[in-house]
């Protein structure tokens, strides 16, 4: 029998390579992103519907087509954004707001909403997209950071309460991953402390064992491997793919 997935902010970046990736490794795969244009170029064989995460509303029709659909096998709770990049003092009340709604009422949203039909199958896998900025915090990214290790809070959560009716529950958090979001993280950072692109890049990989920033399908494959049978006793973690973090910010 076919597995379906949802993955949502699954039009670009991580959540596309991990759309991709289960797409390769046979399931129907179903995608969210707010950006209409993003999801209109998707494969015409992947579901595509427009939902703003953070409005539950939009999430719960979205659940319910794919209820109607069959029901879910894994949901890959990907949205999220960066948010603002500054002193904890000059951050703005709503800019932490919008950052937190996305990163974690979308992912608390996702998974309220997935909960029922994966407790009717007594199977499923939640895997949520938190960073290691959730693992060790990290300044000047307050509500990122808050938000990400609140998201490991929630995952330790379902896989407590949702475990004994046989659904999965982990954590992926992903170090800097290549790519135009990651860019913009750079380009803000800088400017908030005075350096350049290249200077703060080479922080983030000089903080790394390996040396290197992650790519999206490194994140995709931990995906796929957390909803497979391999790994059908693999709960309650928080697994990094960062080329393991040593220093969390060596640019201080």
């Amino acid at each position: 029998m076919t597995r379906r997935v949802l993955v949502t902010a699954g039009a670009s970046g991580v959540g596309h390579a991990m759309a991709a990736a289960f797409d390769a490794a046979g399931y129907d795969v179903w995608v969210t992103d707010i950006d209409q244009s993003a999801l209109d170029i998707l494969p015409d064989h992947w579901v595509a519907h427009r939902a703003d995460v953070t409005n539950e509303a939009d999430m719960s029709a979205v659940f319910q087509a794919v209820g109607a659909a069959g029901g879910l096998d894994v949901l890959c709770a990907n949205a999220g954004i960066a948010g603002p990049t500054n002193a904890i003092e000059d951050i703005d009340l709503d800019a932490w707001r919008a950052c937190v709604a996305v990163n974690l009422d979308g992912a608390f949203l996702a998974a309220k909403h997935a909960a029922p039909m994966m407790k009717a199958a007594r199977a499923g896998s939640i895997i949520l997209t938190s960073s290691t900025a959730g693992q060790y915090g990290y300044p000047f990214r307050a509500p990122y950071a808050s938000a990400k290790w609140a998201v490991i809070g929630l995952m330790k959560t379902l896989a407590m309460e949702l475990g004994p009716l046989g659904i999965r529950a982990n954590a992926i958090c992903p170090g800097a991953v290549e790519g135009p979001r990651m860019e913009g993280v750079l380009a803000r950072e800088a400017a908030a402390k005075g350096m350049t692109r290249d200077e703060v890049y080479q922080g983030y990989a000089s903080g790394t064992s390996m040396g290197r920033f992650v790519e999206a399908q490194d994140i995709a494959n931990m995906a796929v491997f957390l909803a497979s049978d391999a790994a059908r006793l693999v709960s309650g973690q928080v697994i990094a793919v960062d080329g393991h973090t040593v220093n969390p910010d060596p640019k201080l």
